[in-house]
């Protein structure tokens, strides 16, 4: 990504599988990310209005550009059910430069396939590991 559209890392926590699953998959369809992982069985404990609370929650990991950073968290904004949910953004400061092509492809807004158009979408790298 060396178009100024750097690869970041958006972690996104949610209360059910329900609500990850739900705004994982809107992001991803709505091309906010190129992938979301949901990771189940996180435990949080945190200051809450006064009281510490102990919960279960589900850790979404998404891989998206810098530039797309306003409009992913407007989205998790509006389908998130916590009054402040956690949006954090993290550089990504290396990686594979096919994957990190592939997110910008992915996530890029002037992208035909975003408009409607045919150009037909790549396939990530990881995708064609092999499954134990």
């Amino acid at each position: 990504m060396t178009d100024g559209n750097e690869a970041i890392v958006v972690l996104v926590t949610a209360g059910s599988a329900e609500s990850a699953e739900k705004i994982a998959r809107a992001l991803v369809e709505e091309r906010l990310a190129a992938c979301v992982n949901v990771i189940p069985g996180i435990r949080s404990i945190y200051r809450w209005q006064g009281r510490v609370a102990d919960d279960a929650e589900w850790l979404l990991v998404a891989k998206t550009g810098r530039s797309r950073f306003a409009e992913l968290e407007a989205r998790v904004r509006a389908l998130h059910s916590y009054e402040v949910p956690e949006v954090i953004m993290l550089p990504v400061v290396g990686g594979a430069a096919d994957y990190l092509a592939w997110i910008a492809a992915e996530t890029d807004a002037a992208d035909p396939a975003a408009a409607g158009g045919s150009k037909p979408r790549s396939t990530p790298p990881a995708r064609t590991r092999r499954r134990r």
